[in-house]
């Protein structure tokens, strides 16, 4: 079966769909996107996730593509179209198509809206949960609007590829004064030597999760000593445990950073609760 695509209108497989050349998002990533869990053919936190995109939209000045409604029936059709019961579904937004020049294009241009969806193996992610993962530490070269879900991602690009070259699954980007920001598509997270669970507070200089905040309530709920501060590379070092989150993972122990074990070097019992409890603080939608 040939996977579906919305674009601007129209369903189609994704072999027909087109991007127009003078298409903003193409020439200059002047777009934003969203990615929200499918779970048992139900959307994860599609209220956030979709709140979060007005704001991206509200920052760079992009109109809305359509009303919340008629983007609710979309992101569904798309997903009974392409038959996912468990993956996520994938909803970008960009400028629209005007002759290319870096000022915004006229008022009436349409923006343009591409969704896709497609599926992912619930038992390979609770595998790879279980062995736990690595992750490589690169410099944070981003731009210093990190907090807009925007499709110009290159430096995550290379920070990945760079992880993948040294066997890692993430990279954690860190700053000038070496400190963890987030991961390259996810946050991150330690759990100190006194049990205190760890996340770099919100601001520009990172994505405010929608997984990271469903993960902060279940941590107030069981009770657990949290804080919001920046870490360094050296306190994820020493470090009982560490975990990534993020829409299309949930929560992921990190067992291994640069190489150096975390803990024992397996999936600590925190990040392994939390993930296993991460549904039932999620909003889930039909």
């Amino acid at each position: 079966m040939s996977r579906i695509a919305y674009v601007n209108g129209r369903y189609l497989p994704r072999s027909d769909a087109k991007v127009a050349v003078e298409d903003r998002g193409y020439q200059f990533a002047d777009g934003v996107y969203e990615v929200c869990e499918v779970r048992g053919g139900c959307l994860v936190d599609e209220r956030r996730h979709m709140a979060r995109l007005d704001r991206s939209l509200g920052e760079l000045r992009i109109a809305r593509p359509m009303s919340p409604a008629a983007l609710a029936v979309v992101m569904r059709e798309t997903i009974r179209r392409n038959r996912v019961r468990d993956g996520i579904v994938y909803v970008q937004v960009t400028r629209g198509v005007a002759r290319r020049d870096f000022p915004f294009p006229s008022a009436d241009t349409r923006p343009s809206l591409v969704v896709t969806a497609r599926s992912s193996d619930p038992n390979r992610l609770e595998e790879v949960a279980a062995e736990g993962i690595s992750v490589v530490t690169v410099p944070d070269i981003r731009w210093k609007r990190v907090d807009i879900k925007s499709v110009a991602l290159l430096p995550n690009v290379l920070a990945k590829q760079a992880a993948r070259e040294q066997g890692a699954r993430e990279a954690w980007l860190v700053d000038a004064h070496g400190r963890v920001t987030e991961g390259a598509s996810s946050n991150a997270w330690i759990v100190n030597r006194d049990g205190k669970l760890i996340t770099h507070p919100v601001g520009q200089d990172i994505l405010s999760g929608i997984t990271r905040s469903v993960v902060i309530d279940a941590i107030k709920a069981q009770g657990l000593a949290f804080e919001e501060r920046s870490f360094t590379v050296d306190e994820a070092y020493a470090a009982r445990e560490a975990f990534v989150t993020s829409a299309s993972q949930v929560v992921l122990p990190v067992v291994s950073i640069d190489g150096r074990p975390v803990g024992n070097g397996a999936p600590g019992l925190i990040a392994t609760g939390l993930r296993r409890d991460y549904h039932r603080h999620a909003e889930i939608s039909e």
